[in-house]
C-alpha cells in the first residue's frame, strides 16, 4: 500500500492529511463550535503553506543563496501566527485540536532552524512549552521512541 496508511477496522486510508483529519474527527479534535472549526480550517491551510515553503527552501540546491530571503520574511509570518493564536491557549480556542499538532511540528522545526528567533520566544514559545507539557506528549518526548530528527530526507540541504 501507499505510505503512510491507516487501517482502522473497515476504514482504510492513505494520505497524511486524510489520516490526520479522520483521527481528529474520531477523537473530537476538529473544533466544536463553528468559530473553532473555521479557525482550524484556516490554520491548517496556513501551516501547510508555511511547511511547504520551508521544505522548498530546504530541498533547493540553491539553499544557501535563498536562505537570507527566507529568514527576512520569517519574522512576519511568525508574528501573523502569534496574532492568530492571541491569548488563547490553543489555536482554535481553549481546547486542543489537531492543528495544534501540525503547528507545533512546523514551529519546532523553525525553532531548530533559527534558535535565536525572537518571534519563537514569546507567545509562540509559550505555545510550544504548553504543547510539550501535555502529559502524553511529555511522556513520549522522554521515551526511547522519540526522535527529534531527522526532519527531512538526506537529500535536503538542511
Amino acid at each position: 500500500p501507499q505510505l503512510p496508511y491507516l487501517i482502522d477496522g473497515p476504514t482504510k486510508l492513505t494520505q497524511s492529511n486524510a489520516i490526520l483529519r479522520y483521527i481528529a474527527r474520531k477523537h473530537n479534535m476538529g473544533g466544536e463550535t463553528e468559530e473553532e472549526m473555521l479557525r482550524v480550517d484556516m490554520l491548517e491551510n496556513q501551516i501547510m503553506d508555511f511547511r511547504m515553503s520551508f521544505a522548498r527552501l530546504c530541498y533547493n540546491p540553491d539553499f544557501e543563496k535563498l536562505k537570507p530571503a527566507y529568514l527576512e520574511q520569517l519574522p512576519g509570518k511568525l508574528r501573523e501566527l502569534s496574532r492568530f493564536l492571541g491569548s488563547r491557549p490553543w489555536f482554535a480556542g481553549d481546547k486542543l485540536t489537531f492543528v495544534d499538532f501540525v503547528a507545533y511540528d512546523v514551529l519546532d522545526q523553525h525553532r531548530m532552524f533559527v534558535p535565536e528567533c525572537p518571534e519563537l520566544q514569546g507567545n509562540l514559545g509559550r505555545f510550544l512549552q504548553r504543547f510539550e507539557a501535555l502529559e502524553k506528549i511529555s511522556a513520549y518526548m522522554r521515551s526511547g521512541r522519540f526522535m527529534k530528527t531527522p526532519i527531512f530526507w538526506r537529500t535536503a540541504k538542511w
